[in-house]
């Protein structure tokens, strides 16, 4: 599975030639005005559709989009660069984001990005994610499969504890 995850003003205008590229899906950001047309777009080239949220954006920007996504992603950094320290207050949102996709019954994934590693995807998995994306975490360790390894343990025995 190849995502994209599109940190761009205009990703609308790059969504046919991700497509191409081989993309299963692209995620964009709720910020951008016209996410509507951006769905239906995805839509239309066959991706699976994601949203982001920045840290500071509030989950009722993507809550009227929960029934025509498949991923919301959740940022715990804002965009921009790896080795961000995780902002654990981004959590609550998770926990909003899980509770309306689970009350509507929807097959949506809800995805964290940033700062994730073995102390903060546990927390993030508490909250209600089940998609993680760790880069320094795995990037930045001598043996990056070991740390992705260690990571997946510490959010299979998260979610044993619940």
């Amino acid at each position: 599975f190849f995502d994209c995850h599109l940190m761009m003003t205009d990703p609308g205008k790059y969504l046919k030639d991700f497509a191409d590229a081989g993309a299963d899906g692209c995620t964009v950001h709720v910020e951008i005005d016209n996410t509507s047309a951006l769905i239906a777009q995805m839509r239309d080239l066959g991706l699976r559709v994601g949203l982001a949220l920045n840290p500071d954006t509030s989950f009722d920007a993507v809550a009227p989009f929960l029934d025509s996504v498949d991923l919301v992603l959740c940022m715990t950094v804002f965009p921009g660069f790896g080795g961000q320290e995780f902002m654990a207050e981004v959590l609550e949102k998770v926990r909003q984001v899980r509770e309306a996709i689970d009350s509507r019954s929807l097959q949506v994934d809800l995805e964290v990005d940033g700062g994730i590693d073995v102390a903060t995807a546990p927390r993030a998995a508490e909250a209600g994610a089940n998609v993680f994306v760790a880069g320094s975490a795995i990037f930045g360790h001598e043996r990056p499969w070991e740390a992705a390894d260690q990571i997946r343990a510490s959010i299979e025995r998260a979610r044993a504890g619940s």
